[in-house]
């Protein structure tokens, strides 16, 4: 594919690198357009069947994972992870570069018209797919996601920043309009899915304990809670808006190490947050030091404003018996 005919310039990326992403991008303004017109030609938020994990497929899922896939062929895309896919494919033999996704996040959403995404992490490709992609996070030579909204965005970043593209409708092309996107260093809200609190650890419901005493609390502020269940969605706020995810593990079944996997999920979104200012770890530790123990792995997630996803940190390394009034009395957070 000739330059002059990208969807998607960064000239300043290495063309593969280039190349792969104006590809992603093709596939999403495909994907876009199919979304706006669910209903009238696909039902896309039909049932097909579940992942290796047990998670639930829908239509668009795998819809997606087969675009991707297609449009990847001829690339220096040398494995293909998927996370709808048991196992890693081989597009090309002498590809150089290893590229996990997730086609569909958020495919939950699909019938409600809440914004869904694909999100996507790239690596120079090792002699398995195994030395590929169960590697630390902070390995990724680039990440980003495609969301699909009122605009169809897709941010990015190649190790040198992050950056933001929106979809002209016009021109079918993307065009960049930030080219350093920031996490805004202060924010009043944090996302999490408050009905599993009776199911979290204690340092978890210890910070959302102080973030709902709000003016009484040790914040000294009032916070609002986010929960949109579309990891794609609750990042692109973040992004915008600053403030903090969280997806603890907790004490039910099947949900010790959380519901996120790290190749797909939390790795390629860790590295964005995190070359954007922000910060992104398991509760306690940064992702990006990490490597997943198997291609499906999940873990803990918590990324946001620096700031914020430090405090969440300081909160697991109190003992169990310690109370947040404990960082009142201290002083240590008050701001």
């Amino acid at each position: 594919m000739l330059a002059k005919d990208r969807v998607l310039r960064a000239p300043d990326a290495p063309p593969a690198l280039e190349e792969i992403v104006d590809r992603l991008a093709r596939v999403g303004i495909r994907l876009a357009r199919m979304i706006a017109r669910g209903g009238i030609e696909h039902h896309l938020g039909a049932s097909a069947g579940t992942n290796t994990d047990g998670d639930a497929q829908k239509a668009l899922d795998l819809i997606a994972d087969e675009a991707f896939m297609a449009a990847l062929q001829d690339t220096a895309v040398r494995f293909y992870a998927s996370e709808e896919q048991d196992t890693v494919a081989t597009l090309n033999p002498a590809g150089t570069l290893a590229l996990a996704i997730d086609p569909l996040d958020g495919s939950s959403n699909i019938d409600v018209n809440v914004s869904i995404g694909t999100i996507f992490s790239i690596y120079a490709a090792a002699d398995t797919p195994e030395g590929s992609f169960l590697r630390p996070a902070e390995e990724q030579i680039a990440a980003g996601y495609i969301i699909y909204g009122p605009q169809c965005c897709l941010m990015v970043t190649f190790g040198n920043g992050t950056r933001k593209y929106v979809l002209d409708p016009d021109t079918q092309a993307f065009a960049l309009v930030n080219n350093n996107v920031q996490v805004p260093v202060k924010s009043t809200e944090y996302a999490i899915n408050a009905s599993n609190y009776r199911h979290w650890p204690q340092p978890i419901r210890a910070y959302i304990d102080d973030c709902v005493a709000g003016l009484d609390g040790v914040h000294a502020r009032n916070f609002n809670m986010r929960w949109i269940a579309s990891l794609v969605a609750e990042t692109h706020r973040i992004l915008t808006r600053g403030g903090i995810f969280l997806y603890p593990a907790d004490a039910r079944k099947g949900y010790e190490r959380g519901r996120l996997r790290i190749v797909y999920e939390c790795a390629p979104i860790a590295m964005l947050v995190t070359q954007a200012g922000g910060a992104a770890t398991d509760g306690a530790d940064p992702i990006l030091g990490q490597a997943a123990p198997a291609l499906h792995a999940r873990t803990p997630f918590v990324f946001g404003s620096a700031e914020k996803v430090a405090r969440v940190a300081a909160y697991h390394d109190l003992p169990d018996h310690e109370t947040s009034a404990l960082f009142g009395s201290r002083g240590l957070f008050r701001s």
